[in-house]
């Protein structure tokens, strides 16, 4: 059996595929012409070159899979670009999909986000049944993979086998760009994250996302959606544990919303001159005003999905960043 991987020379893309490697299926990675190997090159499995806005190159890299797991977006917070995001976010999946329909693919695992999930204003954690809608979105990499959803759940309506599933805030080994979690793990192992501002994230190992697409892709239902999260943690608790796994001081001060928001429109017209996304957005602070918590309730009665604790995903990826120097 032979699935294709969309994305697979990122983060959750990468795990994804050595997971289905472990599992004994034939890999065939999507690769643009050009781009760097990221995580591809550690990896035993075929590349093709192919490019989420070229439809017939993805048809032919579909063709002789029985499965295809569409891992591949653009997660970035504060775009200087945002038009850059809905291409590939949305109309990218729309290709992917296509192609995998062309070529007669049996299953297929989309990959969006949490993103996407309400939030319950009593501050309880999210679920799949959460009321939301799209003017909830806050800024565009939200707004994109919300959209894009909407086209998975279109090709289900159908008659393709989609399943959806949406990972909470992943960190691990193979983190190479790194992500915007994955860089403040690094910034609070270096001692650059002296405060906190008052939100909270719900922390998950990549492997165990990974091994949830298995499961979506082995006993999902098409049409539907699961939230693939772990541990839910306040930003002080996360640093707080990052900082003990060094041996540095937790951080103490609690900065208020209305105090990081000026810099946060500083940080956006830097952007807007430059061009550059700098790790303070906009988008980043106006979402921290909630606690981003979620239920992985769904996935755990439906695909026997299971996690381990946030910790042991804090460690792996701070052993990974330390082999590669980055915490010296």
């Amino acid at each position: 059996m032979k699935a294709l991987v969309t994305g697979a020379s990122g983060f959750v893309g990468a795990a994804v595929a050595r997971a289905l490697g472990a599992a004994g299926w034939q890999v065939r990675a999507l690769r643009r012409a050009g781009s760097p190997p990221g995580n591809l090159a550690s990896l035993d499995l075929e590349t093709v070159e192919g490019d989420l806005l070229d439809p017939r190159s993805l048809v032919a890299a579909a063709r002789g899979c029985q499965a295809l797991l569409h891992v591949a977006a653009d997660y970035r917070l504060g775009a200087s670009d945002p038009a850059v995001l809905y291409r590939t976010n949305v109309e990218g999946t729309r290709n992917v999909l296509g192609a995998a329909r062309a070529a007669g693919i049996e299953r297929v695992v989309h990959t969006s986000s949490v993103a996407t999930i309400g939030i319950p204003p009593d501050g309880s954690p999210g679920d799949e049944s959460t009321p939301v809608n799209l003017a909830a979105m806050i800024g565009h990499y939200k707004r994109s993979k919300f959209l894009a959803e909407e086209v998975a759940r279109e090709f289900a309506r159908e008659g393709l086998h989609v399943v959806i599933v949406n990972p909470s805030t992943p960190v691990g080994p193979g983190d190479v760009k790194p992500t915007p979690t994955g860089q403040l793990v690094l910034d609070a192992a270096l001692g650059r994250m002296p405060a906190y501002v008052d939100t909270g994230l719900n922390v998950v190992h990549v492997e165990d996302v990974a091994a949830g697409h298995l499961a979506a892709l082995d006993r999902g239902r098409s049409g539907e959606r699961y939230v693939l999260g772990g541990e839910n943690l306040s930003l002080r608790e996360i640093l707080t544990r990052i900082a003990q796994m060094r041996g540095r001081p937790p951080p103490r001060i609690r900065l208020p919303y209305a105090a990081v928001l000026p810099i946060a429109y500083a940080a956006e017209g830097w952007t807007r001159l430059t061009g550059r996304t700098g790790r303070i957005t906009l988008e980043g602070v106006r979402m921290s005003r909630k606690r981003m918590y979620f239920s992985s309730g769904k996935a755990i009665r439906e695909l026997g999905y299971r996690t381990r604790p946030a910790t042991e995903a804090f460690r792996d990826a701070l052993d990974w960043f330390a082999a590669r120097g980055l915490l010296d």
